[in-house]
């Protein structure tokens, strides 16, 4: 980065830093009243729920049949509408914002931002509903999704039961892996790939690091990555930093950059896309990058390329906000029947036969049963019930695929119950005072950080 840029790029990080209040910032919403049985008429209520996902042709006979199961069980219905991926954030900000009534609609730290809704007042405060109608949850949930949801001690949103926290992992091609006897064991920072990639350029004549990866992470972000301001991952006095800086990150930046001007990424990697590095995987013409990790997610990457891929930690499993946050249900303001949803959201993440039918769809069409714990997708499901999974509830509820570990949950809840919590967690920052000031830093580093990766 030319040095005008880069200090053009740090006064504006300066200035934002300068409005920043560490606060733990929440809508004051007030929990709405429901029915807490069947509607006034006495039949059971209809819950309006909207999800994220590409629309899906049986959508609707599927929920038929997980109608007939939650009103006998709470005594509602659920009309389920999926919105597209690209038109999600949008269309719910639209729905949101006209008072439009709904019950229930999926939230998550990177599209209809659930910190920046429930400031707002979009969604209501659950800590009574959990209470009264929500103990399953309370439950099966590990502590930390929930404390780490909360905003001023107010719950706004249901976490989905999955891995809890963020860890960037080194990728490799085993094959090379192998071919040259190399210890990834070994491997515990950007440095110690050198002497690897070295050798993948000189025997293979291919670009070892051929994509964008992402850098183990140093910093908790007050914000996002995207805006470098945070404290050290072993702060105590949680005192906000300039990151972009500070010696350790510098340190990352110098190594990619001797990395690119040794040849081992190509020319123009700072325009890729995630598409060239799924183009990599297909042909085989890669040696490392990185992704975050959980287990046995090697399995599930290695599927459909050449080549089966191995890893290696790259950093420590740590619960951040935005990890907690990743995949979430909110009950909406407008709710007509908020303990009607809580009761379903409750049922929805402690009823195995509720989650594995909305998952997976109806047994003999969409899939059909190995075992007591094991069942098998059927074309149909690919075809016409294809939702994704992260999004609808406790995954650890779901039977396995016959590919998968007899212990893959077992393993997530070692790995959840491994992780560090992140200096900032349960802190949330109440930006609506500051975001012209974030947006005109956004659209600086936007431009300029992806060069500092060469």
């Amino acid at each position: 980065m030319k040095t005008g840029k880069k200090t053009f790029l740090l006064t504006l990080i300066m200035v934002l830093l300068s409005s920043i209040v560490l606060a733990a910032c929440g809508s004051s919403s007030d929990t709405a009243s429901g029915g807490a049985g069947a509607g006034k008429d006495g039949k059971p209520v209809e819950l309006i729920w909207y999800t994220i996902g590409t629309p899906q042709k049986d959508v609707d006979k599927v929920i038929e049949k997980v109608n007939a199961y939650t009103k006998e069980k709470i005594g509602a219905t659920i009309q389920m509408k999926l919105l597209d991926w690209g038109d999600y954030d949008q269309k719910m900000q639209v729905i949101s914002a006209s008072g439009e009534p709904f019950d229930i609609a999926f939230t998550s730290s990177w599209t209809f931002n659930y910190i920046n809704n429930a400031q707002k007042g979009a969604f209501l405060e659950l800590n009574d509903l959990l209470d009264q109608h929500g103990q399953g949850i309370k439950e099966v949930l590990h502590p930390s999704f929930l404390e780490g949801a909360k905003i001023n001690g107010k719950l706004y949103a249901i976490p989905v039961n999955k891995e809890l926290p963020a860890q960037r992992v080194f990728r490799f091609n085993q094959t090379l892996v192998d071919k040259y006897n190399f210890d990834i064991s070994k491997v515990k920072t950007l440095e110690d790939l050198e002497p690897m990639l070295k050798t993948v350029l000189e025997k293979e004549k291919i670009k070892p690091i051929n994509a964008k990866i992402g850098l183990p992470q140093l910093f908790d972000y007050i914000i996002n990555a995207d805006i470098p301001i945070g404290v050290p991952l072993d702060s105590t006095d949680l005192k906000l930093e300039i990151t972009l800086d500070k010696p350790e990150q510098m340190q990352q930046f110098e190594t990619m950059r001797q990395y690119f001007q040794a040849g081992y990424m190509p020319a123009d990697v700072a325009s890729y896309t995630d598409a060239n590095a799924s183009e990599a995987l297909k042909t085989g013409r890669w040696f490392v990058d990185t992704a975050h990790y959980q287990p046995y997610a090697e399995t599930s990457w290695s599927q459909g390329i050449p080549d089966k891929i191995v890893v290696s930690p790259a950093e420590e499993p740590i619960v951040y906000n935005w990890s907690v946050t990743g995949s979430m249900m909110a009950i909406s303001s407008s709710s007509k029947y908020p303990e009607k949803a809580m009761e379903f959201l409750n049922l929805l993440n402690t009823d195995k036969y509720l989650r594995n039918l909305i998952n997976y769809g109806l047994e003999g069409e969409h899939y059909k049963r190995i075992d007591d714990q094991t069942i098998e997708p059927l074309p149909a499901k690919k075809e016409r019930y294809d939702l994704p999974t992260f999004t609808l509830g406790n995954l650890f509820l779901l039977d396995k695929l016959p590919e998968d570990p007899k212990d893959k949950w077992e393993k997530f809840e070692e790995f959840n119950n491994s992780a560090k919590n992140a200096p900032l967690l349960g802190f949330a920052l109440d930006t609506s005072s500051i975001r012209s000031e974030i947006a005109a830093v956004q659209n600086v580093t936007d431009e300029f950080m992806k060069t500092l990766n060469t």
